[in-house]
């Protein structure tokens, strides 16, 4: 079974910069300790205060309703801004 995660943060227009940073920085490290290929981060067009970050993941969904590393990007970001998470289930056949 394939599932993502989709972490979307938005932070006032005061923190935007911190966002990116944070973002960035967060984004690096996780790909450093994991090296996540199924990890994609967009920032919205023209607007450097929302970010969407896409973790997509082969195999047993977590009944927890996310895995470790979204709840782990999750709790990082909350400090800057306001964060929706969702799981979706790939469509079979």
């Amino acid at each position: 079974m394939k599932w993502v995660e989709v972490i979307m943060v938005r932070s006032a227009d005061s923190k935007g910069k911190l966002l990116a940073k944070t973002v960035k920085n967060l984004m690096g490290e996780v790909v450093k300790k994991d090296g996540h290929a199924g990890l994609r981060v967009f920032r919205r067009e023209n607007l450097m205060t929302d970010f969407c970050i896409v973790l997509c993941h082969a195999g047993e969904k977590s009944e927890a309703g996310g895995s470790p590393l979204g709840f782990h990007i999750i709790a990082a970001l909350r400090e800057v801004g306001l964060i929706h998470h969702t799981v979706w289930d790939e469509m079979g056949d």
